[in-house]
This record gives structure tokens, sequence and C-alpha cells, in this order.
């Protein structure tokens, strides 16, 4: 948690930070004491209170949620939508997601491509689209998964000492994003030339930075697009594969929109947070000597490991908007029809009422086969679709990644590690090691 933030001076867009301090005692997500050191700025409103008014990207009004509990609740509460149209009241009008893309200089008629995902879907869109592309993500399917996903790590970690320059390599340029970014696209049917195209646009799409948006956006739905239209020609045993025979099974199932978005989300999702899990945690390990000690004496601890990384340095640390479908209160605050909600994972993770000593790392925090521990990966009917996946890569990551190189070391000191300021997200924006 001791990385500092980018001083590119593109790292804020000044459409955004224009928005700052505009509200006294109302934080923006764009606020420096939040987007410099989120855990100690989130954890101040925690203790501010579970649910306390804030401001979104484009200004408008939205309450924070903080606190363990209370996140948990609203995150399994069906009165709580992501879908701003079911919500009425106070979200009549321009919804913030559209004026922020806006903002962002999407291209007219592509915003709908990200906007009209799964992750914008309530019941029963939502569990339409979940069932199409759950069978993919079952933990027998994964489990089965898991000999191809210990071979390209091993493939990785071998060739890692031929990009090191000056005894240094960049973990997360060449480990851990092109070990989920196979992985994913090799489940949905990616290929392989393809997938360098996948993680630069990737990087453009949390950039927040409107021209690399607006350029990669349109590239991309229109590679899908094409992607779609050879595979219809070629059907394989890819998840791709399986969209379109549902489609062309039964068009109500899946439209042309849908199935872009959910290629898109899937691919995105699959990779980009998953490098970062292991990324930041195995930072995380290397500035906490006894912790890894810890692991290297007993592999068999990975699982837990896996979630207490995800708990303490997981790299998404709020959700997607939501709104409430009719007055609510939460904590015994007031939340009008309309009103959107933001939850925060990394207060919620660290919150001292759930928590003994949230601050300490600590990889036997979470018993053995229990339920999780945390809402790294969310709760409730949008829980995460690949946390199964996401924390197998975990752990065969940090287990082969220290058995290759057990003397494994940070090239630089801690405080010197640059994170990329972006609200939501904790992100390296390198990892530089000695393999030892």
């Amino acid at each position: 948690m001791s990385a500092k933030p980018s001083t590119d001076p593109t790292a804020v867009p000044a459409a955004f930070a224009a928005h700052v301090g505009k509200h006294p005692g109302e934080l923006n997500v764009m606020d420096p004491t939040l987007l410099t050191d989120p855990f100690g700025g989130y954890g101040a409103l925690r203790e501010q209170g579970p649910v306390v008014r804030g401001r979104f990207l484009d200004d408008s009004p939205i309450w924070f949620v903080t606190r363990f509990d209370e996140v948990r609740e609203v995150l399994r509460d069906p009165r709580f939508a992501n879908d701003r149209a079911h919500a009425g009241g106070s979200a009549e009008g321009e919804d913030p997601l559209t004026r922020t893309l806006k903002t962002f200089g999407i291209p007219e008629g592509t915003e709908k491509y990200l906007t009209d995902s799964i992750l914008n879907k309530d019941a029963p869109d939502h569990s339409r689209l979940r069932r199409l592309v759950s069978r993919a993500f079952t933990a027998r399917r994964i489990n089965a998964l898991r000999p191809r996903v210990e071979q390209i790590t091993d493939e990785l970690l071998r060739r890692l000492p031929e990009h090191a320059e000056d005894g240094v390599v960049d973990l997360i340029e060449h480990f851990t994003y092109p070990l989920p970014i196979t992985v994913i696209c090799e489940l949905v049917g990616i290929p392989e030339e393809d997938r360098a195209q996948w993680r630069s646009w990737g990087t453009d799409l949390v950039s927040m930075e409107p021209e690399r948006l607006g350029r990669s956006l349109p590239l991309m739905v229109e590679h899908i697009h094409e992607l779609i239209r050879r595979r219809r020609a070629a059907l394989t045993d890819d998840l791709l594969s399986d969209l379109i025979r549902a489609q062309d099974e039964d068009g109500g199932r899946l439209s042309d929109i849908e199935m872009v978005t959910m290629v898109f989300t899937l691919v995105l999702a699959g990779h980009e947070t998953t490098a970062h899990l292991i990324a930041n945690g195995t930072a995380a390990l290397l500035t906490h000597p006894d912790q890894l000690r810890l692991l290297r004496e007993d592999p068999e601890l990975a699982p837990r490991a896996v979630h207490e990384l995800m708990r303490w340095c997981g790299p998404v640390q709020g959700t997607q908007l939501r709104y409430a479908t009719e007055d609510v209160e939460i904590a015994g605050v007031r939340i009008a029809k309309g009103d959107a909600v933001q939850l925060i994972l990394v207060s919620a993770n660290f919150d001292p009422r759930h928590y003994d000593d949230p601050d300490r790392l600590d990889l036997t925090r979470h018993p053995a086969g229990q339920a999780e521990n945390h809402v790294g990966f969310g709760h409730g009917m949008h829980y995460c679709l690949g946390a199964t996946l996401a924390r197998q890569e975990g752990e065969v990551a940090f287990g082969r990644l220290l058995a290759h190189y057990p003397d494994l070391a940070l090239a630089v000191p801690p405080e010197e590690l640059v994170r990329l300021p972006r609200p939501g997200n904790w992100r390296l924006t390198a990892l530089p090691l000695r393999l030892g």
C-alpha cells in the first residue's frame, strides 16, 4: 500500500479534476485524498459513517457505503439496481455514466457497448446473460483448466530472465499480464495473434484519457464484430462459439450488441483485474517477509493467501454505481428512490468492526474451506463471474513464482513503486524485480 501515485500530468483529466472541492463536506471520487491514499481516505469516510454523501466523476451526488456489513447488505439488496432505468425518482434525466462517457470522448453510437453489458443488467436480463456463460466458469471446468494454467505459468516464468535488463525484469509486463490474458483468450476464443492488441486496448480503456478511449473503443468493437463473423463460419469448442450457437438457436436469447459486450467484458475483466491482483500481491509479499516465509514453507496456504491478498491489496476498490428503486434506509440513512450509491470495497475490507487488526497482512486470516470473508469479488447476484478462475490463477502464479525464483526481491525501494491514480482502482505501473 506504499506505492506513490504517478506524477504524469495526464493522470487526472482536467474535466473531472475541476469538480474537486466544489461541495465542502462532500468528497468527489477524484479528490486527491482518495486517489493518492484510498486506504486512508476512504478509511476516514468509513469512520465518519457507514453511509456518507459524496460526488461522482461528473459532480453528481452519490452515497458512499463504507462499512463491511452495510456494503454486503446493499450488494444483496434487490432494491438497488445496476440499470438506472429501473430506478426512476431522482434518476430521471441523463445519468452520470452517460455524462462521464461524453467527457471521455466516447464516439456517439459506441457508448452502448459500455452501458449495455452484463455488468449493467438486472434480473431477468442479468440472469439470462449469466446463464449463457456460467458453464465455462464452474468450479469443475476451472479445475480441469488448471494443468493448462500451470503450463502457461511455467513457460512465462522460464522466460523471465530473457527480459531482464541489468538484472531487473518488470513482472507486470512479462508475467502478471501475459498469464491471465492468455488464459482468458484461450477460454473465450481470441486468436493468439490478436492478444497483444487486446492488452493495448485494455490499457487505453482504464487510462481515463479521452484521446486513447475515443480511439480504441471503436476499434475494439469492430474487431469483435469481425471475430464473430469469422468464428460463425468455423465454430469450435470455445466460449465465443457457444454464444454464437445460443444466438443462432434462439435469437431472442442474445442480441448482437449483447454478444459483443459479453466478449468485451469477459476478456477485459478476465485479465486486467487478475494481472493487478498478482502484481499487487507479489509486491505485498516481498515487503512482508514474515508472510512470504509462511507461504514458502507451506504452499498449501495459497488459497487462503489469495483471499487475504484480495482483501488487503485487491485491484478493485469500489463498485460501479447502483440506484435505489424505492426509498431505502441503510444504517439509519434515508436513500431516496433514484439516488446513486457506490459501495467502497477497500473501506469495507479494512473495517475494524469486522476484522481484528485489519491493517495487518495475515495470510492465515481466512479459515480454509470457509465462505469468503471479504468483498473483493463482490457479493450477491453480481458476484464476480470469474472469481474461481482468478483465485486459481493467483494460487498458481504465487506458488510457481516463489518456487522458480526463491531469491526474488524488489529492484527498487517499496516507496519508489509507482501507481497510476484512478478512482476505484489500485494498479502499479510497473513491478521491477531481481530474480536472484
